[in-house]
């Protein structure tokens, strides 16, 4: 366990803002996770479990508490009552995409299209983690966490995870601290169906088709990169937390209005909101298509220090040297843009600590 103090938060996100800690306690094992967690607690002093940082943006002045880091690491195959398939106990400070890669490489399938996404493995069952038709609950078993009300390790079983759309019995609460997880994998050769258009297109096969493991996860790669959403230094464009808002999930009601002001603002026969079944009742479109049609397309906002990528609308990205007021002032005008184009309100995906949108 190692302990710092006035430690600069920014450089341990991917959005690369914000101001320091108070204290910084970088942890290596589980036990020191609990143990750190459970003292703050009992200091009844302020918490933050920092994970990878791709889905924070801290806030200028920092953190006046203790930013408790997770720096665990293990892999471990495990047996057990399960229905087969290859069963993975992953710790919560394992990169989620070296994972990803270590799956693949084993020719553990379920995981794959889930490459390039930056963070660690703990943080994926907490807003559900998902892309290209893939979601981190399809393949979750346990979910091992700390509960910090009644000071005990507790296990959550799938079911009990209530998972849905980028959201957990975990996000919004901070009672469970997860220390790892276990995924259930099938052991093939091929990916599972592919349930992305554009991916199925790349790899030359049919939606629901299959691929090989590999072939999958690089071609999964290669449409994170065009869009800016593989994390590389020498690129401003990956500088974000990835996608800052979330598709809106909308009634059947509320979709119809929304294409009524579509039609008034792009014209009759110009393009529609894309709609997607999300469960009966309820319609999913794309906030990258309400941000775009909305005037606000790639690029907006440069040459400012915090602009959308250049690669894709839906990340607000440190062009260098933005502060997290620019990034959120950004945020800010492209969500009130939306809402007054469209009627409807995006939501922020990333948690915001610090600083309100």
């Amino acid at each position: 366990m190692l302990e710092q103090n006035d430690v600069p938060l920014a450089g341990l996100t991917t959005m690369r803002v914000g101001g320091p800690a108070a204290r910084l306690v970088t942890v290596t094992t589980t036990d020191e996770l609990v143990d750190a967690v459970r003292e703050v607690d009992d200091a009844d002093e302020p918490l933050l479990v920092l994970s990878g940082g791709s889905n924070l943006v801290v806030g200028d002045e920092g953190f006046a508490g203790t930013v408790v880091r997770v720096a665990t690491s293990g892999i471990t195959p495990e047996s057990g009552d399960y229905c087969g398939g290859a069963v993975v106990r992953v710790a919560a400070g394992e990169s989620w995409d070296g994972f990803v890669e270590h799956a693949v490489g084993q020719g553990w399938a379920g995981v794959e299209a889930l490459s390039g996404i930056p963070g660690l493995t703990g943080a994926t069952p907490v807003q559900n983690v998902g892309a290209y038709g893939q979601e981190v609950s399809q393949t979750i078993a346990q979910v091992r966490t700390y509960d910090r009300h009644d000071q005990v390790v507790r296990t959550f079983f799938n079911a009990d995870c209530e998972f849905t759309y980028r959201h957990s019995l975990f996000k919004g609460d901070s009672r469970f601290v997860v220390l790892d997880v276990v995924f259930q994998l099938e052991i093939a050769d091929l990916g599972r169906p592919v349930a992305y258009q554009a991916l199925a297109d790349g790899l030359g096969v049919p939606l629901g088709g299959r691929a090989p493991l590999a072939d999958v996860r690089d071609a999964v790669l290669e449409q994170r990169r065009r869009r800016g959403m593989v994390l590389d230094d020498d690129d401003p464009d990956t500088w974000s937390c990835g996608s800052f808002f979330t598709n809106p999930l909308l009634s059947e009601a509320q979709y119809d209005a929304l294409a009524m002001r579509a039609a008034d603002r792009l014209g009759q026969d110009g393009p529609t909101p894309p709609r997607f079944t999300d469960r009966p009742g309820r319609v999913k479109t794309s906030a990258a298509w309400l941000i775009e049609h909305a005037g606000f397309g790639k690029g907006f906002g440069m040459p400012a220090p915090a602009a959308l990528s250049t690669k894709h609308t839906l990340a607000v990205t440190n062009r260098g040297g933005a502060s997290a007021a620019d990034v959120v002032a950004l945020a800010r005008q492209v969500r009130d843009g939306v809402l007054e184009t469209f009627g409807v309100r995006l939501v922020n995906e990333p948690v915001l600590l610090g600083t309100e949108l």
